[in-house]
């Protein structure tokens, strides 16, 4: 009987640092490609994990869907967040090293499989960044309301807020994770006291006044209308996240045991958080009320004028707003490490591979998503209203960002025939659990890139939204699938 091969994925991670343009780089900076400084411990990346697992605009999304959502939350959560987090526990148990979905994408597909699956989550940030920052600046007009509120439709507002905090979370992450982490730890933070408001204010009205919405079996009931169908794929999204913190491996305290608890803790204060945030705001405010952009600011000024404490409504929204400034800044930070670390940079420009001389960190890269992103805020927006930006970019940003959930469900299934040492974490169940798990995910991804290709109902310009979103996809999608195969053929034509 053959001995299981080790699991630690650290070969995997000294292979891909051999591939690397080291010979350009000062000693020293060679040396830290090697050694990670590990400065995240349980606590670190457990807030990373909410604040990027969690935002508090997919909270406004449901409940303009009404009470039926808190069903959808829980069926979602059954069927795409269950199977993500048990595919990353297993897969960071036996792959602990920096890397994550690109380790396990190319061990089990190859090398082009690898570079799609990390391209696509790379490029997947790009509209992102623009739209979770829409959303903070909807938020930041009601710290004033009175004097603000006509910024509300006011596109120029928007893209100026964007371009600036954009530029504060890329500054902090180039100075490095050791101060970059306490933007994420705030944004976490950040998240928990306006959901608390609303839930606490909340029960007050409904004490006072009874709730806005009617909690029945009738209202619970999820409609199977084709809209209300694309409304899923949206929840499905607002789930996503928990597979970041393994692109940070070799940056985090002991990954191979911090990674899995982290991950199942933070699945449940997820869950809770979605749930008891939506029937909050639909306590306070009628569904039909809300709105996707500044739905929980809402209730808590709907709340505000019915039962008073004036004064928790500019707290709460400048809270909202740092909360998802934070979230922008923890998916900078783990993405760049992907062209970095996954071997990227051996089909991008050598400066991909260099560290910040002072600071260590992959600042090229960090640079590039920072510039791409204001591209992005401004295509966005070009030819439509700032809802009609927000929905375009919350299309682009699922599909993209689903593309590599595909390899990951994959990739699950396929490394179940690999030898797994005592020291990994096995799904419960073994394979047979874990291929039935990662079919579900694979079918929800599936279904979920299909529904994000329609744009809403009520979009001005909807043959313009679906060609920005298909267009777009497909652009980034293609230049990925050009660049490595360019690099292939640099690389060949360089060793015959």
């Amino acid at each position: 009987m053959s001995q299981p091969k080790p699991a630690s994925g650290q070969s995997e991670i000294r292979s891909l640092s051999s591939s690397l343009p080291t010979s350009s780089l000062p000693t020293s900076e060679a040396e830290n490609l090697n050694q990670p400084k590990r400065v995240m411990g349980f606590g670190d990346l457990f807030l990373f994990y909410v604040v990027t697992g969690i935002s508090l605009r997919w909270i406004a999304t449901a409940a303009a869907a009404g009470p039926s959502s808190i069903v959808i939350w829980i069926g979602t959560w059954l069927v795409f967040y269950l199977p993500l987090a048990l595919s990353v526990l297993e897969m960071s148990s036996r792959y602990p090293d920096e890397g994550g979905l690109y380790v396990w994408s190319k061990k089990a597909f190859g090398d082009f499989s690898g570079f799609m699956s990390a391209w696509a989550y790379w490029t997947s940030n790009l509209p992102y960044f623009p739209a979770v920052l829409y959303f903070a600046a909807s938020n930041v007009i009601y710290i004033r309301q009175s004097v603000w509120g006509h910024l509300s439709n006011d596109a120029t507002f928007y893209i100026i807020f964007s371009l600036l905090t954009l530029t504060l979370a890329t500054g902090v992450n180039v100075v490095g994770l050791n101060v970059g982490k306490w933007l994420h730890n705030l944004g976490a933070v950040a998240m928990w006291i306006p959901a608390v408001i609303v839930i606490v204010m909340g029960g007050i009205a409904l004490h006072r006044f009874g709730s806005a919405n009617a909690f029945t079996l009738r209202s619970m009931t999820p409609s199977m209308h084709f809209k209300d169908i694309i409304f899923w794929s949206l929840l499905v999204f607002a789930f996503g996240g928990c597979e970041t913190g393994s692109f940070l491996g070799g940056e985090i305290k002991n990954p191979r045991r911090t990674i899995p608890w982290a991950v199942f803790f933070a699945g449940v204060t997820v869950i809770f958080c979605y749930i008891i945030g939506t029937v909050g705001v639909l306590v306070a405010l009628p569904s039909t009320e809300v709105s996707n952009l500044q739905g929980l600011v809402q209730a808590i000024a709907k709340t505000v004028d019915r039962v008073g404490y004036f004064w928790t409504l500019p707290v709460a929204a400048f809270l909202i707003a740092l909360s998802n400034v934070g979230a922008a800044g923890g998916y900078l930070a783990a993405v760049a490490r992907l062209p970095f670390v996954a071997g990227i940079d051996r089909f991008l420009p050598p400066a991909f591979g260099a560290l910040h001389p002072r600071w260590k960190t992959p600042w090229v890269a960090l640079l590039a998503q920072y510039v791409l992103g204001v591209l992005f805020i401004f295509l966005g927006q070009a030819g439509t209203s700032v809802k009609g930006a927000y929905d375009v970019l919350a299309s682009m940003t699922v599909i993209t960002y689903f593309i590599p959930y595909l390899y990951v469900f994959a990739a699950m299934i396929r490394l179940q025939r690999e030898p797994a040492g005592p020291e990994v974490i096995r799904v419960p169940g073994g394979k047979p659990v874990a291929v039935l798990i990662s079919v579900i995910g694979l079918l929800t991804t599936t279904a979920t890139i299909l529904l994000s290709v329609v744009p809403p109902a009520d979009d001005p310009n909807q043959p313009l939204a679906v060609f920005k979103i298909v267009g777009g996809t497909a652009v980034l999608m293609a230049a990925g699938g050009w660049i490595y195969w360019a690099g292939k053929k640099k690389a060949t034509s360089r060793n015959t």
